[in-house]
């Protein structure tokens, strides 16, 4: 099995908990304690644990910075439709999350930003697949 697990360092867990559910993830309580809350973003492949800075600290020696000021990641988490991307930032808004800039639309590609009360940068998108796939007769052209 195959699942990515993304740790994300919080002030207040109590707050990221209640912030990534408003968005519409949930929350894995058997993989949560009082250090860090396991948030389901796909079952059974794609997580986010949202650690205290005290326990984040614990897997470096290094200085842990604050992503409100100088941010080292951005999570891409691609949604099924524009409209649910629109939901999910609106939801995150209400939660206490920021919106820093509009929405970029490419008309293929749509994306819309979201930090979490804590800084963590959160890219919301919506991609067209048929926009990947070459048409056919360009596929006919490359055949021999």
């Amino acid at each position: 099995m195959t699942a990515m697990f993304v740790n994300l360092p919080a002030t207040d867990l109590e707050r990221s908990k209640a912030f990534y559910t408003a968005i519409g993830f949930t929350l894995n309580s058997a993989m949560s304690d009082h250090n860090g809350a396991c948030i389901v973003v796909e079952q059974d492949h794609s997580y986010l644990m949202i650690l205290t800075r005290e326990y984040f600290q614990t897997f470096t020696e290094l200085p842990l910075g604050d992503p409100a000021v100088s941010p080292s990641v951005s999570t891409a988490i691609f949604l099924d439709s524009r409209d649910d991307v629109d939901k999910t930032v609106t939801d995150g808004i209400a939660a206490g999350g920021v919106e820093p800039h509009p929405a970029t639309d490419y008309g293929f590609m749509y994306q819309r930003q979201l930090n979490d009360p804590d800084g963590n940068i959160l890219e919301f998108g919506w991609f067209d697949p048929s926009a990947a796939m070459p048409a056919a007769e360009t596929l006919a052209d490359q055949e021999v």
